[in-house]
């Protein structure tokens, strides 16, 4: 049994704060290495787009391991496997602070994403294994903090410490923090597991994982001096064809570990396959406008943070509106305005120069990440505004993978872009002119996602959108959904 909990924190709150710490560091982490990307490239001495294999190996490895990560809490009890998903974020902090080359920090993230993929949907599950049913609302309101915060507060803070100190101390700072998160779990939560837990599915992990990562890495390889584009459309391709064995093999079995029969539902397949194509324009962004405005802008780490930070604080401030917003106008109709409207402030990154006013900037960038995070709590609801209780597990599992690799997805297909555009200049420099179809591109892809929200039915989540504490209910913000994590 774990430790009586002190008087002045009641478990509600406690628990939830115990599991965001570990939250809070992972959320801080991901958005502060955006910012840091061009001083790592000097630093290993690295083409600067080449950094996109950190980035997406670090969200493909969240991909591949969430699927294991309820499986495993329940086989071994949600407090080992907790404290394990620390331990191992927090190892691979280590391991890339210690860095020397590009090969050893991808290797380093993909550890780093290890952790990462098991620590945020088993310490979801603490909670809710462990808080009463009438004090759960009120729990996972502290728990969505470290969600809105972390990545308001990561960017200025990686520009601060890239510009001031070093970009290796980024990820050392979150070793005192998962020391303590260790130490917190140990002491008070639980090590509750599930008696009857069915056997993983491993061959549809393992076809999953390499068919996903195989499309990815294609992608992320386009153009890199090391590799062919022959091997890299070999690589991409062999991932397509593991992945339709994977789709077979999914139909086949009964406790596949991505449910692909949810996506008999109009609505979960709007909110997973509509969504996918929205976040690839989003996930190129903290890729795309750092090294832009350090690169071809000439400002620094610190100057950029403060900049990208605006994108947040707007999505912080719209989670205060987005319930009376869809209400008043219904899912449908903000899903297909609202991803056109969101898709337009991407592309509006074109626009912006070195002699732009900074607040100009910012401004842009703030009502951006307004609407943004409206259309992500629509689609964070919406996505399960059908899913019998008995299928949410799944549900939220394979939704949390079509996240992670369409991010992925966002960040190669930006860098192929650059890559193609230094191409046909003959150059190894980026400049201004590179980034803009760079945008477009991933602009274009985003609105494509408008096509997926007009096959909703005009009232799809109407029983949601009536009432406010539904709402609120269903959009409490998947940790990664509202920023994506910018590795």
């Amino acid at each position: 049994m774990p430790a009586a909990l002190p008087r002045q924190l009641p478990r509600q709150v406690l628990i939830p704060l115990i599991v965001a710490c570990a939250l809070f560091m992972e959320q801080v982490d991901s958005t502060i290495i955006s910012t840091a990307l061009p001083a790592i490239a000097t630093s290993l001495q690295e083409d600067p787009v080449s950094l996109k294999l950190a980035m997406t190996s670090y969200l493909l490895s969240l991909a591949v391991f969430i699927p294991a990560s309820g499986w495993a809490a329940d086989r071994y009890g949600a407090r080992t496997v907790f404290r394990s998903a620390i331990v191992i974020f927090t190892l691979g902090s280590i391991l890339c602070g210690l860095s020397t080359g590009l090969v050893d920090f991808v290797l380093y993230r993909i550890i780093q994403g290890m952790g990462g993929a098991m620590m945020v949907p088993v310490g979801r599950l603490v909670i809710l294994r462990s808080i009463p049913k009438a004090e759960l609302v009120s729990a996972l309101a502290w728990l969505t903090m470290p969600a809105l915060l972390g990545p308001v507060l990561g960017p200025p803070l990686g520009g601060f410490i890239t510009t001031y100190f070093d970009w290796r101390l980024i990820f050392f700072i979150n070793v005192p923090i998962g020391i303590l998160g260790v130490i917190l779990a140990t002491r008070f939560i639980e090590n509750v597991r599930e008696e009857d837990v069915p056997p993983l599915d491993l061959r549809g992990l393992v076809l999953s994982g390499l068919g996903l990562s195989g499309i990815v890495a294609g992608l992320a390889l386009m153009g890199e001096a090391m590799m062919s584009i022959w091997l890299a459309i070999a690589i991409g391709s062999a991932g397509i064809v593991i992945f339709g064995f994977y789709v077979r093999h999914a139909h086949r079995t009964p406790n596949a570990v991505i449910d692909l029969t949810l996506l008999r539902l109009t609505t979960f397949r709007a909110g997973v396959l509509g969504a996918s194509l929205f976040r690839v324009g989003i996930g190129a962004i903290p890729f795309l406008l750092p090294l832009m405005l350090q690169l071809s802008f000439g400002l620094s780490p610190l100057a950029s943070g403060l900049l990208t930070f605006a994108s947040s604080a707007g999505a912080l401030v719209m989670k205060t509106t987005a319930a009376p917003i869809i209400r008043h106008f219904g899912f449908r109709r903000i899903l297909v305005v609202n991803s056109l409207i969101s898709s337009a402030f991407i592309a509006a990154n074109v626009l912006f120069t070195p002699q732009t006013p900074h607040l100009i900037i910012m401004g842009v960038l703030l009502v951006g990440g307004f609407f943004r995070s409206l259309e992500f709590t629509a689609l964070n609801a919406i996505a399960y505004a059908d899913v019998e209780q008995a299928d949410m597990s799944r549900a939220t599992s394979f939704a949390s993978v079509a996240q992670q690799v369409s991010l992925s997805v966002g960040v190669a297909v930006a860098g192929m872009v650059l890559e193609t555009m230094r191409e046909i200049r003959g150059s190894d420099t980026l400049v201004q002119a590179d980034f803009t179809p760079a945008f477009l591109v991933v602009a274009a892809i985003s609105a494509l996602s408008v096509f997926s929200f007009l096959r909703l039915p005009k009232d799809a989540g109407a029983e949601m959108a009536g009432a406010k504490s539904t709402i609120e209910k269903h959009t409490l913000p998947d940790p990664r959904s509202e920023v994506p994590p910018q590795p």
